[in-house]
């Protein structure tokens, strides 16, 4: 059996900004998780883990990949500990050390997600979040060559002629400079 060196800096780096020394492992995170079948460590894991200094473990996981960000988690948690807030800061944190996603279309998903909220002022802009990831996709072309991409277009017409999807641009926010500040200083590894 192989031991492992723990690597505190990434239990240092989360105490830093949040409380998650104060998860006492009740596991309510984890119950309350709508996701947990597709995870391989639960919520409370990746806490317990963090905090023992198995970064490789955690950075690695499917686990912080999956989470949707729906802040049941948070919700539950008797401790006030933003668990959601800690998945999104262990998906930059992965990105950022270099871990590769071990689902590269969540990961793009993820990257184009962002790239939407910084281009739109602040706001979500779905279609061009959809366009931005199409063209990221590697497969756009052979969608295009193959039809598949003509299905998608009417199905996006179809969800607009409903109401499911806004074909408009959002109007930036009154702080949209402070949005655009938030993600340069993000990108500069200060947030």
């Amino acid at each position: 059996m192989d031991l492992v060196e723990p690597d505190f800096s990434l239990a240092e780096q989360l105490g830093a900004t949040t409380t998650v020394s104060a998860c006492y492992q009740c596991r309510k995170c984890s119950s309350g998780c709508p996701l947990t079948f597709a995870m391989d460590l639960l919520p409370d894991r990746v806490i317990r883990l963090s905090l023992l200094g198995q970064a490789d473990t955690v950075l690695s996981c499917r686990t912080i990949w999956v989470c949707s960000s729906c802040e049941t988690c948070t919700t539950r948690c008797p401790n006030n500990i933003d668990i959601a807030g800690v998945m999104d800061w262990l998906k930059e944190e992965a990105l950022r050390r270099g871990y590769a996603s071990p689902q590269p279309e969540v990961t793009r998903f993820h990257r184009t997600f962002l790239q939407t909220v910084r281009l739109s002022g602040g706001r979500l802009s779905e279609p061009l979040l959809l366009a931005l990831y199409q063209l990221k996709n590697l497969n756009a072309l052979e969608k295009i060559r193959s039809g598949a991409w003509g299905e998608e277009v009417r199905l996006a017409w179809e969800l607009a002629r409903r109401g499911r999807l806004r074909l408009r641009l959002p109007r930036p926010l009154k702080g949209s400079r402070e949005v655009k500040a938030l993600f340069l200083q993000s990108e500069r590894g200060e947030g």
